[in-house]
């Protein structure tokens, strides 16, 4: 079983499919279960209790977890001066917290497997400290620090924690965003395209097999930097 916060929409829908198309039988946690075409339990990953919750539901259902996704997140690009403090709130509870909540209390069943992986999404916004994102880079750059760290924790027990960082994927994410203000992230990357989902999954499905085992506590940049 693999676990896929974020999983009704944008990169956290992409992989689900991915995975099931794989194969393997996943668990989206999602703020709405209407209408998934795989198993969902409602969960909004800033609220601590309610993923708490889905953690005993995964852990009921008493089949071993391979991996959490933790794809769940928003983003508000704006200058740090002009963003509002509940947009500041909302993006560190989402995004850093949410990772860490799902972290937390998913973790101890892998760690009593001895076996798993935990892959954490990120942003290329950090590495390039892009303008207009400094929040939003802020609540990823936590992540990215957290992830290392916690790498660290779980080794012991058989459990890799990785990072993704995407570039400019076409999601909801990037709706108000010019062509050009793309253009302008993607000539700072080592490899100056845009990526795709599809490119996304396929890193996601690199860092969940076997064969990727002695990669922990990394964050991969797509596009490079």
């Amino acid at each position: 079983m693999i676990v896929v916060t974020g999983a009704s929409r944008g990169l956290g829908r992409a992989v689900a499919d991915r995975l099931i198309e794989r194969g393997h039988n996943v668990v989206g946690l999602v703020r709405s279960t209407e209408g998934l075409p795989f198993e969902a339990i409602k969960c909004d990953v800033a609220d601590y209790d309610t993923v708490k919750k889905a953690a005993r539901t995964v852990k009921r259902l008493g089949e071993p977890v391979d991996a959490v996704i933790n794809a769940a997140g928003i983003a508000s690009m704006n200058m740090a001066v002009t963003t509002d403090a509940m947009t500041v709130q909302r993006l560190i509870q989402t995004n850093l917290m949410g990772t860490i909540y799902s972290c937390q209390l998913f973790a101890p069943i892998l760690m009593r497997q001895r076996a798993g992986v935990i892959v954490n999404f990120s942003t290329i916004a950090v590495a390039l400290a892009l303008k207009g994102e400094s929040v939003y880079s802020a609540s990823k750059a936590g992540v990215e620090a957290f992830s290392r760290s916690f790498a660290r924790e779980v080794s012991d027990f058989g459990v890799r924690v990785n990072c993704i960082a995407p570039g400019p994927i076409k999601t909801d994410l990037l709706r108000g965003i010019t062509d050009s203000q793309i253009e302008n992230i993607t000539s700072q990357q080592v490899i100056t395209r845009q990526f795709e989902k599809s490119d996304v999954c396929d890193l996601v499905e690199l860092l969940i097999d076997p064969r990727a085992l002695s990669l922990s506590g990394q964050t991969l940049n797509i596009g490079g930097v």
